[in-house]
């Protein structure tokens, strides 16, 4: 990633897909629309994905408030999952960590009822958890909030890469943009989350709107991690992504906040980092 680098406006056409509904099954209908770009209007420039995108030079992320170290809760067991299986909840991806296959897709995808700025699906479990999280937000604080992106399959993602690394070259593309394969989106357990009226979407500064900031403080109450925190750049490999959430469950997200461990990475112990293997 490139955290000083100007923002470069990207193309994400929109989805099409069936008529929403909280928790309504969709595989059929995702496989036959992600062969493309999976958010935004064709022909029109959009904001970059996650996992794509630069803050601009203007908003110096602050460094995120963390918990302090506590021990880890009693029989917390960290084989109850597979961090290999792209099933699992718990699937660690990442530069040196691709999905296996590659071209993985998930089995079941589902629009939950809730304010999209670009309608991409999300797996079941994903869904129910971030309908209560939102429901929390507006209750707790007055708060609204939209996705700005979640599901992308492994041919969208190759779409967004190429057209990267056509645009500025393979090299930037590397600092820049998840390879195919590499994308926590393509897992269906990733969603960038904007505010309602929009404010610093997908940016750096999203981290001190309101939403953002109950967000970062509230988000593991529901199973969801804060996956690109500001401090851990050269751990997870990409730039700082206050939007970009990735659900893990509740029993994970609340032994993270108890240990103060921010990443994936380092709560499993399996290699990261800024470089493709």
């Amino acid at each position: 990633m490139n955290p000083t680098g100007p923002r470069r406006p990207r193309r994400n056409p929109l989805l099409r897909s069936s008529r929403p509904g909280l928790l309504v099954a969709a595989a059929a209908a995702t496989l036959l629309v992600f062969s493309g770009c999976s958010a935004g209007t064709p022909g029109q420039p959009q904001a970059k994905p996650s996992g794509h995108a630069t803050p601009t030079a203007s908003h110096t992320p602050r460094p995120l408030p963390t918990s302090t170290p506590t021990a880890a809760a009693a029989g917390f067991d960290k084989h109850a999952q597979s961090i290999d299986d792209p099933t699992s909840t718990w699937v660690v991806v990442n530069k040196p960590r691709p999905l296996n296959p590659i071209n993985y897709t998930p089995a079941s995808l589902v629009y939950p009822e809730v304010t999209y700025v670009n309608r991409q699906p999300m797996r079941p479990e994903v869904a129910e958890a971030l309908v209560r999280m939102f429901q929390a937000g507006k209750k707790e604080a007055g708060l609204d909030f939209s996705v700005q992106s979640a599901y992308r399959s492994f041919e969208s993602q190759t779409n967004v890469y190429n057209e990267d690394a056509a645009r500025n070259g393979k090299a930037y593309a590397d600092t820049d943009t998840a390879r195919p394969g590499h994308s926590e989106h393509q897992t269906g357990l990733a969603v960038d989350i904007s505010a309602v009226p929009a404010k610093c979407s997908l940016d750096a500064c999203f981290a001190h709107t309101p939403q953002g900031e109950w967000l970062a403080a509230n988000a593991w109450r529901f199973g969801f991690l804060l996956r690109y925190p500001a401090d851990k750049v050269p751990v997870t490999g990409f730039a700082f992504e206050p939007w970009h959430f990735r659900f893990v469950g509740e029993p994970l997200a609340a032994q993270l906040k108890s240990t103060g461990i921010t990443t994936l990475e380092e709560f499993f112990g399996v290699p990261g980092g800024t470089e493709y293997h």
